[in-house]
């Protein structure tokens, strides 16, 4: 038994670390485990289970929380995305730009990282829950002013990464990509996704995207993305009575 991955590609760690091991050539088993589309949406049935996909409880007996991504090498399990990057790259010997072995040029990275789980990470998904999930799950239309209130926030943290950090630089610690540019991209692709054009009116970001994308290579970077690319077509699907009736009066509290 080789190295597995078992990932849900609408969860941004989980595009990380398949981007990343696509890209490095290195084999794994691509375990589609659809967390997101099961647990919470509903949308598949057990009967409905594809060959590579994993079960529920398979990701149970690795992870307690039953929380993706999850690597699987022998006997050797490990959860996290920012971890599991770190150890392909150490164990697989990956180019030494993204995660180099100077130690400044390390540290660098290592402090985009710190920085992206209370700013970016912390912002930019919630343009998914306004934008698609509230109201799948509420029936309402969307308050103009709560979209409002998160989109400011995600441009405070996108100005932010343009001046802590991509400055005048063609990637964000400096002349080649590194795992901080691909912890961000991917995250970024979830305002994307839901129709948010956060590139718009920022060439800086925009040229950093381009960038960010030919480096990484575009066929692996459009198959990582396809599903979040796609996420308004919830918005025409049924929910799980018993989820909507239980979620619902909770998110319109969020609405209010």
């Amino acid at each position: 038994m080789g190295l597995e991955l078992y990932l849900d590609l609408l969860s941004q760690p989980c595009r990380a670390i398949y981007i990343f091991a696509k890209k490095n050539n290195i084999p794994f088993e691509f375990k589609d485990v659809e967390v997101f589309r099961d647990s919470i949406l509903g949308m598949k049935a057990p009967s409905e289970t594809s060959p590579g996909s994993a079960q529920p409880e398979q990701l149970r007996k690795m992870n307690v929380v039953k929380k993706v991504p999850v690597l699987r090498d022998e006997a050797f399990c490990l959860s996290e995305g920012i971890a599991i990057l770190l150890y392909l790259s150490r164990k697989y010997n990956t180019p030494d730009h993204w995660y180099p072995s100077d130690i400044q040029k390390r540290a660098k990275v290592d402090e985009y990282l710190s920085w992206h789980q209370t700013n970016i990470r912390s912002n930019a998904p919630k343009t998914m829950w306004i934008k698609v999930l509230i109201p799948l799950f509420t029936g309402q239309p969307l308050p103009s002013e709560k979209l409002q209130e998160v989109m400011e926030g995600l441009a405070t943290s996108l100005k932010q990464l343009e001046d802590l950090f991509l400055q005048d630089k063609p990637f964000l610690v400096g002349d080649e990509i590194s795992l901080a540019d691909l912890i961000a991209i991917v995250e970024l692709m979830q305002p994307v996704g839901v129709g948010c054009n956060i590139f718009e009116d920022r060439p800086k970001l925009a040229a950093w995207h381009r960038r960010v994308e030919e480096a990484i290579g575009k066929e692996i970077f459009l198959q990582a993305h396809e599903l979040i690319l796609n996420i308004q077509k919830l918005s025409t699907i049924q929910i799980n009575p018993q989820l909507k009736e239980q979620l619902g009066p909770v998110l319109l509290k969020i609405l209010k």
